[in-house]
């Protein structure tokens, strides 16, 4: 079987499917693996590196995409990639179904395969191929390091000769995987944190990692399958807002992580909260792909207003592509040994919940309810 890790074409991808040890564990099981010349490039992984791990080196791209049997990427293919590949061959790589339901229906159509990083179940059986959790954690990591950088202060208190400098105050909004990250960053680079969820089971975790955690009663359920936040009513918006008001404009550093998936990013932080916040204080907004938490966000950009400066970095998991790929490789190698009979072919039991919950698109069908309920959503009229 031939495995194939694809360049990444889009701009400011700099991460890799597969990383040279990982191909060598593939290689050593017996699969052919194709690397396009240069798709680790952005990461730090040289052609020679992926050549003495057994890989094959491939130049010429279309024959890359028309060959392969099982296609590894990060970013959603293009409209040419997918015109490229092969009917029947297998798609793995994240696909943004619920944002972009329509390139769903654009791989069905090519009778693609199209597994979706996404969609792997959080379930303790898929945890070692749950990619959304690595990529998020190390995007809290960066988020903590950019406002750090930003902050015209100290995070920890100081203890000098012209006196004693207090810590920073860090407010993190959303404490799922990246809020909890960016909680224990901020923590050791000696910030007070404090931390909100719209979910109480959240409240451990945040307590566990030597933050404040700041409680609303949200008289509705919080919490979607998996553990995700789920869309909240308007008036449990605004009483989630009124909450957190007064942390925002104490914090010296608010970092905005809450995301819904297949929503729109809920505003948490409006222009009048900002307009409160001291001067030189930062806000990360990290939804801000998603449109942003902060009313202020202008997504990859960033702006001052009032004195505070609103960041609204995009991808930035692949701003860390060393590791980023290192631990996006082993999620989907677990996923590829998940996947592959001892006989070495790949089997798709659609039965298994991780197999069919991660299969997006199979004989020319979107599998997915909640996507396909999203394609029809999209092509209705205004």
């Amino acid at each position: 079987m031939k495995i194939a890790v694809a360049k990444e074409i889009e701009v400011g991808e700099r991460r890799v499917a597969l990383i040279p040890e990982v191909v060598a564990k593939l290689v050593k099981s017996g699969q052919e693996v194709w690397v396009e010349a240069g798709a680790g490039e952005g990461a730090f992984f040289a052609n020679e590196a992926y050549a003495a791990a057994g890989a094959t080196i491939i130049s010429d791209t279309g024959a890359l995409w028309r060959e392969a049997d099982v296609v590894l990427k990060v970013a959603p293919p293009k409209p040419h990639e997918i015109n490229q590949i092969r009917e029947g061959a297998v798609l793995v790589s994240f696909l943004n179904p619920l944002g972009d339901p329509v390139l769903a229906q654009q791989l069905a159509d090519r009778q693609v395969t199209a597994m979706a990083m996404e969609l792997i179940p959080r379930t303790t059986r898929a945890q070692s191929m749950d990619a959304l959790s690595s990529q998020r954690s190390l995007a809290g990591y960066k988020a903590v390091l950019l406002a750090a950088a930003a902050l015209p202060k100290f995070f920890p208190m100081l203890t000098t000769a012209a006196g004693t400098i207090r810590p920073a105050k860090v407010f993190v909004i959303g404490a799922a995987v990246a809020g909890l990250q960016a909680i224990a960053t901020a923590r050791r680079l000696g910030a007070v944190v404090d931390a909100f969820d719209i979910r109480p089971a959240a409240k451990e975790e945040v307590l566990s990692l030597g933050a404040k955690f700041v409680e609303v009663q949200l008289n509705e359920e919080t919490a979607a399958a998996g553990g995700y936040a789920k869309e909240i009513s308007d008036t449990s918006k605004q009483r989630a807002q009124d909450a957190i008001a007064e942390y925002v404009k104490q914090a010296d550093v608010v970092i905005t992580t809450a995301l819904v998936p297949g929503k729109k990013a809920p505003v948490m932080v409006t222009e009048e909260m900002i307009g409160q916040m001291k001067p030189g204080s930062v806000v990360v907004d990290m939804a801000a792909d998603q449109g942003g938490n902060c009313a202020c966000t202008q997504p990859g950009k960033d702006v001052v207003r009032n004195g505070v400066t609103i960041m609204g970095p995009l991808n930035l998991a692949a701003s860390m592509p060393a590791h980023a790929s290192q631990m996006y490789a082993k999620n989907l190698l677990a996923l590829l040994q998940h996947l592959i009979q001892k006989d070495g072919t790949l089997q798709l039991k659609f039965e298994d919940d991780i197999t069919g919950g991660t299969c997006l698109t199979h004989a020319g069908e979107i599998r997915n309810q909640r996507v396909r309920e999203a394609l029809a959503a999209s092509t209705q009229p205004v």
